[in-house]
Order: C-alpha cells, then structure tokens, then sequence
C-alpha cells in the first residue's frame, strides 16, 4: 500500500456493507486480508487483495474475526469478487494477479485506476467477468452483479471533509446505497427544508412563524 485511498476505500466499502446486509449473516469482505488457495506454487503463498467479497461463508468463522482467508478452510469457497488499486508502483494488476484470480475461479475482478489509467493505457474503472474460464472486459457503470446482489462503481462525494472519488455499492436500479449517515443527514435537509417553505408561506399570508397565536 502506498496510498491512504488503497485502505480507506475498500474500508467504505466493508462499511457500507455491514449496514446494507446488516442481517445478513452468510458473506465476509476482508481488506488487505490474505488470501491462502492451493492453485499456486505453494499454499503457503497468498495472494493479498485491496479488498474482496465472499458469499456462502460465516460472518465470522467459529464466532472469531478472521486473520486470513484459508479457501480450504472455508468450505472451498473462493472470493466471489476481488478489488485491486492501482499504484504508483504497478503490482501485476492487468497480468499477473488477473491470471491468478482467474485461475482460482473469481467471478469478478475489478481494477480501479483513477491516477494511472493513462499512463497503463487503461481506463480509471474496470470490471472483469470470469466467462468460460478467461476475464471478459463489462461495460456499464455501476455495474449490476446479478450473483452478489449488488452493483458496483464510482461516486463523487465528500469524505473527511474533502472531496473523494470513491468505489461504492449501487441497487438493482442503479440507485447508491447510501450510509446511515447519509440518510439522517439526508432526512434533517428535508425536514429543514420543509420547515422553511412553511415559514415562507406563513409570512406571505402575514403571520410572522416566530409569533404565531396561540390555539
């Protein structure tokens, strides 16, 4: 990691989740969480995501947060999707770790690249379906994954205070999820909001809302 986005992001990601499927018990995103399989060299080599989703697993193995991610300790349940960043420094995203997740039967694969698309002749967002064995390049954002439930892309908002591009969960409709956060906030502008056209139409009709009769 060399950038403060590679673990803040899918960290939002984590988040969000746990309060979209938050009486889900039967997934888990790990963040740079390894990844140990057997389709490699050794077992004893992980491969290390950004950020990764399995379904079909415990919310917590045996009741205990995890360390890592053994497949053949999870039933052979290998990620349904994967999440790489690229960097300054290039970490074998387009090649190595693409072969890798496709020969270990990730389902999707997504490469976002905001800073150094141009510079690898990519675009900033990408997502891979496994298709027969080999990744086929998907078009549309925020893209609808039919085997997880949710759809996956980009939004421009506001983080800490500072403007972010971020990588969050959209619905069916292609609707953003938004946070708990979100939502209060959102509900507290309408409330103003109504607060304040009632207090306009009070005044045009000539009573001042700070002084109104009593009943």
């Amino acid at each position: 990691m060399d950038n403060e986005e590679q673990n803040l992001l899918p960290n939002l990601l984590m988040l969000l989740l746990s309060e979209i499927w938050l009486e889900r018990m039967d997934w888990f995103f790990g963040v740079d969480m390894a990844v140990y399989h057997t389709t490699g060299v050794s077992h004893l080599l992980p491969v290390v995501p950004d950020g990764f989703l399995s379904l079909d697993v415990e919310r917590k193995k045996d009741g205990k947060s995890r360390r890592s991610y053994a497949v053949w300790e999870e039933n052979g349940v290998v990620p349904k999707l994967t999440l790489e960043m690229v960097s300054h420094k290039p970490g074998g995203e387009y090649d190595k770790k693409k072969e890798l997740y496709a020969k270990l039967g990730v389902l999707y694969y997504v490469i976002y690249n905001p800073e150094f698309w141009q510079r690898d002749r990519r675009q900033p967002f990408e997502v891979y379906k496994l298709i027969e064995g080999s990744y086929q390049l998907q078009i549309g954002e925020p893209y609808w994954m039919p085997e997880v439930g949710l759809a996956i892309g980009r939004h421009q908002g506001e983080f800490g205070g500072l403007p972010r591009e971020i990588v969050t969960w959209y619905d069916e409709n292609r609707n953003r999820h938004l946070s708990r956060a979100e939502q209060e906030r959102n509900r507290a502008d309408q409330e103003a909001q109504k607060r304040s056209h009632l207090e306009a139409f009070l005044r045009s009709q000539g009573f001042d809302p700070e002084n109104l009769p009593e009943q």
